[in-house]
């Protein structure tokens, strides 16, 4: 995804540490941070999931440790929001899958921004 973008001529900061949760990429000129999360650790179907680590060693470290994890991501996603970024979250499977629909979808979201940023003016 990281590759198509950059051969498209998007340029982009990789996990940029300045911005509230370090986003997997962050394209600073259009303000879109974009997170590549893992199903596992960011609680994809959580409510299944949940169940199927209750019945697992240890549930309530885990349990606990990706409540947290998806606290934390919300949390990212307001401060970024609040900072004029758009947050964009890809799950790591759809990504291998159809990587170049995520590129679309960045691509949309940017010329929507760029329309929205036009009207104000």
């Amino acid at each position: 995804m990281r590759k198509s973008l950059w051969h498209k001529g998007y340029r982009y900061r990789k996990n940029y540490k300045k911005l509230p949760g370090s986003p997997d990429i962050a394209l600073t000129r259009q303000k879109v941070a974009v997170f590549c999360d893992s199903e596992f650790w960011h609680g994809k179907d959580w409510e299944d999931k949940k169940q199927r680590l209750q019945k697992g060693n240890n549930p309530d470290f885990w349990i606990n440790k990706i409540e947290s994890n998806m606290q934390r991501d919300h949390e990212n996603d307001q401060k970024l929001t609040a900072l004029g970024w758009t947050v964009i979250h890809f799950w790591g499977e759809e990504i291998k899958k159809s990587p170049d629909e995520c590129v679309q979808v960045i691509e949309e979201t940017i010329f929507e921004n760029l329309i929205a940023k036009n009207d104000m003016e």
